[in-house]
């Protein structure tokens, strides 16, 4: 166990929060668990818990000197240190490393170790942060942010437990196995489905209702303020006593017996739930393993795998951004009792038994208690509330209740035209910090990607007249050259709605709802930000301000209310002060406006005319715009196409926003094409 030199706030001393607790245990146990990723509101001493585990890790072994804490019994035999035969060893505690969502691709992996290749002529490599973490702990704090290029850079070193820098004339493989850590906030976005699949384990964590409880978290947290040497000693006995038990549960794990039963138990529990792939029934296996240990038994019992289950399981039976995760207990409990052994069932008929708080289970608390009556269920569905009454906003307009949405499907790709400098992503062209490098230019401001050989040929033809002596390149600042990388960026896609109640008939509301839940999915998956403004009745409301969970603005479509009027001038306007907001927040950030409508304007006498100035206003601020069309009927007016055109934009109808109906339409063309040069050939 480390020393706690730096008065880290203690593990033993944050309150509550016993499955992120045991979450975090059983990794230490068994690393080969793969980590946990902690979901959670702001302000729930998620990375406070986890920065305190790094106290409790026992020390490792590692090869006296070498950059990449390599095994003095098997050292790495690709080590950019070694070789390590006969070399000495060295103890020193295990690095609990802190990946921030800022970082530099550099950093991550590493790369030429500029300083040594410009003044002494040689190609030498400087680790990043993976080599640092390597037989550690990878923290990443606000994981659900991290850039696209750095969660690809991750999913490689997780898959393969190596990390491969080939930059920059620098090619090095270096071993990077790790814990890998995240908290994340659900309200910020949602993880992309290949990172999430990486994490062992998933826990979600609420602050505490209880008044009992948060008052002793305060009265800790103001201690520990006042004097962070002093609290932390008072909390040592109980972190040696910990670290301990942690090493004890180590030795005991390779004795653990994993039988046939609790092993069909598993696969049957994987089955049931019909999760992707295999990683979940082995991650179970080594979680079921790790309890045993950490309860001091030798033997997997089903209450084992049922914990197993529980953190194991929720994060993979997600099937798309929308669905929460979480587990059915019943449905467990029934997989569970069906692969029982002969007379193993319950004789009280009451089902399995999950113990109580004293029943000494793994973390001392057995399995979590049942939800307390006024809490709402953390998975409930929509289906399960009673309908909702009509509701009476914006303009005092009586609304209908909300209809469901049509299921998703995968719409076309719309885009921002020009280059943009925004944050990574994969929707529109733009200037990125990763992607492929096009040109070398001029550093704009602060170098901060050399591009190495345009720098060089700068530098080369001076070398004379600078008086080169020996090996050393002689560079003056004119002669420094950065990169220009080409990729695609992320925008801010803000839907405008109409709610009114020419819209308000259900198959078509349905409908529609389906068109912009797909639109959602979309830009879930390019990484995009989202903002909604609805407009009915008498006014416009900012039902979603720009974020980047694009789950919440799915339940916001989800409830949104239809009938009144429609006030289409006031969407517009009131989308043209977010947009002018926006921009002063994040002026890299380009939009993209999605407006909603069948065209229709109601209210004052003009209200069509000034819905098309609004337009204008838009237009002239060169807001990229994509009216879709939802107007319906044999007789159509073409008021939305007319609207797409005072906007500069485009007008789709929902019929031409599917993908596949776009590819039909290719397929078709082309073949009328083969087949008519097929004619004129035979002529």
């Amino acid at each position: 166990m480390s020393e706690l030199t730096d008065a880290r706030y203690p593990f033993t001393a944050v309150v509550g929060m016993d499955d992120l607790r045991l979450g975090l245990l059983l990794n230490a146990v068994s690393p080969a668990v793969g980590g946990v990723l902690v979901r959670g509101e702001k302000g729930t001493a998620k990375s406070t818990m986890v920065r305190a585990l790094a106290g409790l890790l026992p020390s490792i072994a590692t090869v006296a000197g070498c950059r990449f804490a390599c095994d003095p019994l098997s050292p790495d035999a690709q080590c950019p240190d070694g070789p390590h035969a006969g070399a000495d060893s060295a103890e020193r505690p295990a690095f609990l490393v802190e990946l921030p969502v800022g970082v530099s691709e550099d950093r991550v992996v590493g790369s030429l170790d500029l300083e040594r290749a410009l003044a002494e002529g040689v190609k030498a490599y400087e680790p990043g942060l993976l080599a640092k973490a390597h037989r550690g702990v990878l923290y990443i704090d606000e994981v659900n942010l991290l850039q696209d290029h750095l969660v690809d850079l991750l999913l490689d070193a997780a898959a393969m437990g190596r990390s491969y820098v080939e930059r920059e004339g620098v090619s090095v493989r270096h071993a990077a196995r790790f814990l890998l850590v995240g908290t994340m906030n659900p309200e910020e976005g949602e993880l992309r489905p290949q990172l999430l699949d990486r994490f062992g384990l998933t826990v979600e964590i609420a602050a505490t209702r209880d008044a009992d409880e948060r008052a002793e978290v305060v009265r800790r947290r103001l201690a520990y303020d006042a004097d962070p040497a002093g609290f932390a000693s008072s909390w040592a006995a109980r972190e040696r006593e910990l670290a301990e038990r942690i090493g004890a549960a180590r030795e005991l794990l390779p004795s653990v017996e994993l039988s046939d039963l609790a092993l069909r138990q598993i696969t049957a529990v994987c089955a049931a739930f019909e999760v992707d792939g295999l990683r979940a029934d082995i991650v179970m296996a080594r979680t079921a393993v790790a309890l045993a240990a950490w309860a001091g038994r030798t033997e997997v019992l089903e209450e084992d795998v049922r914990k197993a289950a529980q953190l194991a399981l929720p994060h993979r039976r997600r099937r798309n951004p929308f669905d929460a995760p979480g587990l059915d207990q019943e449905q467990l409990d029934r997989t569970l009792a069906e692969h029982q052994e002969p007379g193993d069932e319950d004789p009280d008929g009451d089902g399995p038994d999950d113990g109580g708080p004293g029943d000494g289970g793994p973390g001392g608390g057995g399995s979590p208690a049942p939800s307390e009556p006024d809490e709402p269920a953390a998975t409930g569905s929509s289906e399960d509330a009673p309908a909702a009454p009509p509701q009476q906003r914006p303009g005092g307009t009586k609304a209908a209740s909300p209809v469901a949405a049509d299921r998703p499907y995968r719409t076309r790709l719309f885009k921002v035209d020009g280059t943009g400098r925004g944050a990574q992503g994969r929707r529109s062209p733009a200037e990125t910090d990763a992607g492929h490098t096009v040109r070398a230019r001029r550093p704009q401001g602060r170098l901060t990607r050399l591009h190495l050989s345009a720098t060089l040929r700068a530098a080369a033809p001076h070398q004379v007249a600078r008086g080169r002596a020996g090996r050393a390149l002689v560079l003056r600042r004119d002669d420094l050259r950065e990169q220009v990388r080409r990729g695609r960026e992320s925008n801010l896609v803000l839907f405008v709605v109409d709610a009114s109640g020419s819209m308000a008939a259900r198959q078509r509301m349905t409908a529609v709802k389906g068109a912009v839940l797909s639109l959602l999915m979309d830009a879930y998956q390019r990484r995009d930000k989202i903002g909604m403004v609805t407009f009915r009745g008498s006014g416009a409301e900012l039902a979603l301000p720009p974020t980047s969970s694009v789950e919440v603005g799915a339940a916001r479509l989800e409830q949104l209310p239809t009938g009144g009027r429609t006030p289409l001038e006031a969407g517009l306007l009131r989308a043209h002060e977010v947009l002018r907001v926006e921009r002063l927040r994040d002026p890299d950030r380009r939009a993209l406006l999605v407006v909603v409508t069948d065209g229709r304007a109601t209210g004052a006498r003009d209200a069509l005319a000034r819905s098309h100035r609004a337009a204008g206003l838009l237009a002239a601020q060169g807001v990229a715009a994509v009216v879709l069309d939802c107007e319906s009927g044999p007789v159509r007016l073409g008021l939305a196409r007319e609207l797409a055109a005072h906007l500069n934009g485009d007008a789709v109808s929902l019929d031409e926003l599917r993908a596949d109906g776009v590819a039909a339409l290719v397929r078709e063309t082309r073949s009328t094409m083969t087949s008519g040069s097929m004619t004129r050939k035979a002529a």
